[in-house]
């Protein structure tokens, strides 16, 4: 059994400092084989620079996903020349830097595919995610068993349909994107791990990891504010999926959604 974590988006550098007093107290408690961060959100709350990449994979971070804000920081568009843990939605049009697939190998040996896709509905209008994802999974099933799918995605229903196309076909499939996290976490009946979204990690005493001041006051007068990343009450949201490498079917998947509390007590043992 490979067992994988998760992170939700990592928001700004709240989401950087627990993820990185946790994790490797997560791996070690959880026996964690491979570790997967989307990290859209990570600088600040919009894009990620190559120096906060760099430090999120020297945690043990296997693969990097991202989403719609993936090139919001000019200075990573040559990073993706030099590291393809780090990827980008698969279903962005051709000439778009870097890739949406990788394949790690975790630390029980087992090879895991990891794809990033990203949703049309309320978003930007890309390349049809249902198909191009098919494409991808056939890639990747090359040289793993197991197929990791992080689906970056606004519209609750797409990521929904999402989770019954690719039924059977990846061993999980993970909604990001809302910084919300579901309760409907389950194994579908063809052996796909499912969540509508894996949440947050960031500041949860603000509004989807932004100030709360400001947007209350854009709510109340329609003026434009300038959004800062918030500070408080910083939780680690994220998932572990239990994994048959042999299959590549899910076997079960459990939420995490923990507080700084809860992090400096795992990592006291």
């Amino acid at each position: 059994m490979t067992r994988l974590l998760f992170i939700g988006d990592i928001v700004g550098r709240p989401g950087r400092e627990i993820l990185q007093r946790g994790l490797a107290a997560i791996v070690s408690e959880h026996r964690i084989d491979c570790v997967i961060v989307n990290v859209e959100n990570a600088a600040a709350g919009f894009g990620v620079t190559p120096e906060i990449a760099n430090e999120i994979l020297d945690l043990g971070v296997h693969v990097m996903t991202g989403g719609n804000h993936t090139f919001d920081k000019k200075e990573i568009i040559p990073f993706f020349a030099q590291e393809s843990r780090l990827l980008r939605p698969a279903n962005l049009p051709a000439g778009a830097p870097g890739g949406g697939r990788h394949v790690a190998r975790a630390a029980n040996g087992v090879n895991v595919g990891v794809i990033n896709i990203m949703g049309r509905v309320f978003m930007t209008p890309i390349d049809d995610p249902f198909k191009v994802v098919l494409a991808e999974i056939e890639k990747v099933k090359k040289d793993a068993a197991i197929v990791f799918v992080d689906f970056h995605a606004e519209a609750t229903s797409e990521k929904i349909a999402m989770g019954w196309h690719l039924d059977g076909k990846a061993t999980v499939v993970v909604g990001t994107h809302t910084h919300v996290q579901t309760a409907d976490e389950r194994v579908l009946p063809q052996g796909t791990a499912y969540i509508t979204d894996v949440g947050m990690t960031g500041p949860h005493d603000g509004v989807i990891g932004v100030d709360r001041h400001a947007i209350v006051s854009k709510f109340l007068s329609a003026m434009p504010q300038r959004f800062e990343t918030a500070r408080e009450n910083p939780r680690l949201n994220g998932v572990i999926v239990e994994a048959d490498e042999k299959t590549g079917k899910a076997l079960a998947i459990k939420r995490l959604s923990l507080s700084a509390k809860d992090v400096d007590a795992l990592v006291a043992g």
